[in-house]
């Protein structure tokens, strides 16, 4: 895997003392991903390179609010299922008010998938693909962003082609795919893919790719993640007097 820096871009990480530290959650009720390893291992690569701590972990006890207010931003890598329990949920909602960050990559968007509230946090919701990875065509939507900087305006490559449901209107899209270069999808001429917004107070970024081992390997791809990391980050302060859900304490 190449060395990815990117320093001089439009999300600027607070000028703090304290180095950023996030969370790669990776638990899985349903399908498991058998990239979740590469994934892990490739974005710890990135923390160390561009300055950032990351812990790994399948645990949901992570999901309190003493603990996550020690992470500038949670990283759902290919979970899939009813992860959390409402406690834990909770305190997720608590921690995105209070300021945190948020990154979802791949079935993050198959997660907690009855959750209004995550699923806003996600920006859409997961519904289906084809029955297996085939080429097609990612469309650069947003062409001088940072997140994809350096993609061919039409990138070809192979990858599971997420469909979606309930998808917020406030996103802010980065990538679509291309529904004429494959078959199986159902979203139309607009078939966003990866995209941010600010939602509740938090940040939140989300990208469909990352199906395959090897996209873990790909610059393009860790570039484009990378950068949504960097953007959940942003300034590293939580400020928990404006959360307003409720814990719930068990």
């Amino acid at each position: 895997m190449k060395k990815i820096i990117f320093c001089c871009f439009l999300w600027t990480l607070g000028a703090h003392a304290q180095t950023p530290r996030v969370l790669v959650f990776s638990k899985t009720l349903r399908y498991h991903h058998v990239s979740i390893a590469a994934g892990n291992v490739a974005i710890q690569r990135l923390g160390l390179e561009n300055g950032f701590q990351v812990d790994t972990t399948t645990n949901a006890a992570y999901f309190t609010e003493d603990s996550l207010r020690h992470y500038a931003a949670v990283i759902f890598l290919s979970t899939t299922g009813n992860v959390l329990d409402t406690a834990q949920q909770a305190d997720l909602e608590r921690y995105i008010q209070a300021g945190g960050g948020y990154v979802g990559i791949h079935s993050a968007s198959a997660t907690e998938t009855d959750w209004p509230w995550y699923g806003h946090l996600v920006g859409a919701v997961f519904n289906g693909h084809p029955p297996q990875p085939v080429p097609g065509t990612v469309v650069v939507a947003a062409v001088n962003h940072p997140a994809t900087l350096g993609m061919p305006l039409r990138w070809q490559r192979t990858d599971e082609w997420y469909n979606f449901r309930n998808r917020i209107d406030s996103l802010q899209v980065l990538l679509l795919a291309d529904e004429t270069t494959y078959a199986g999808g159902t979203n139309g001429t607009y078939h966003p893919l990866a995209w941010y917004h600010n939602y509740d107070g938090g940040r939140s970024f989300y990208t469909a790719l990352g199906h395959l081992p090897e996209h873990y390997q790909d610059s393009l791809f860790l570039h484009h993640v990378l950068v949504g990391i960097q953007y959940a980050i942003g300034q590293n302060h939580l400020d928990y007097g404006k959360a307003y859900t409720k814990r719930i304490l068990q």
